[in-house]
């Protein structure tokens, strides 16, 4: 009997130890970004001149095991929400990362967010995202909205994807090229949609604190438009 118990009070010790050495890998952490304006793969995300003004853009995540749960979100200086969403992270290796995506920008008037069903304003996504490396620091990732309310004109689902290609030409410059490989009315057609340049900057206030901030100026020549963004994150 003593055995039995002693067998398990190491157990118990040993579920213990586990879980207190989970919790102390594990990681919260918070932030936002403040944008001059809020663009998204190449897109404006104010369609108007009248609507256009600065985002807040927050996110809240845990960490633990390689596993990442969060949410972002962007809301304009005028007070709109424009968007929140929900997201799921696991790293494979430092490199090598999936993701999925619960997007939540539509707020249809007097249909709820938590509606998942039949008419969701939910859009559903999975990205597969390469980092690069030291040596080559050559990043890819490609995006497939697989469910929700991304669909053709049919109703069917439309299966959106898009493929985005970067390089750091240094630590704190990067090129990108992304676009939609699919003809699908999210981004009305397929083609180029991103393509730029992103250069940050770490601005230095005292001794002790630095103000991280960057600038992108880009092109859409699928939409035949332009765009340069200036952000800080804090």
């Amino acid at each position: 009997m003593k055995s039995y118990k002693k067998m398990i009070s190491k157990g118990i010790l040993t579920l213990v130890l586990a879980a207190s050495a989970t919790v102390a890998s594990a990681q919260f952490s918070v932030g936002t970004d403040v944008v001059s304006s809020y663009v998204w793969r190449g897109f404006k995300q104010d369609l108007t001149l009248a609507a256009q003004s600065p985002n807040i853009q927050p996110y809240v995540s845990y960490t633990v095991c390689g596993l990442t749960l969060g949410s972002w979100g962007s809301t304009s200086f005028t007070g709109t929400v424009k968007e929140v969403d929900l997201y799921a992270t696991y790293a494979f290796t430092s490199s090598l990362a999936l993701t999925l995506t619960d997007y939540n920008w539509l707020f249809t008037p007097g249909k709820s967010i938590f509606n998942y069903g039949s008419g969701t304003d939910h859009i559903f996504e999975a990205t597969l995202a390469y980092a690069g490396t030291e040596s080559l620091p050559l990043s890819a990732s490609v995006n497939m909205m697989f469910a929700g309310c991304d669909t053709t004109g049919t109703g069917k689902q439309a299966f959106s994807t898009y493929l985005e290609l970067g390089y750091q030409l240094a630590p704190n410059v990067k090129v990108f090229l992304g676009g939609a490989i699919l003809d699908t009315p999210m981004y009305g057609g397929a083609g180029v949609t991103n393509v730029g340049l992103k250069v940050s900057k770490s601005i230095e206030i005292t001794d002790k604190f630095s103000l991280p901030v960057y600038g992108v100026a880009g092109l859409n020549p699928l939409a035949k438009d332009a765009f340069l963004v200036v952000g800080i994150t804090l």
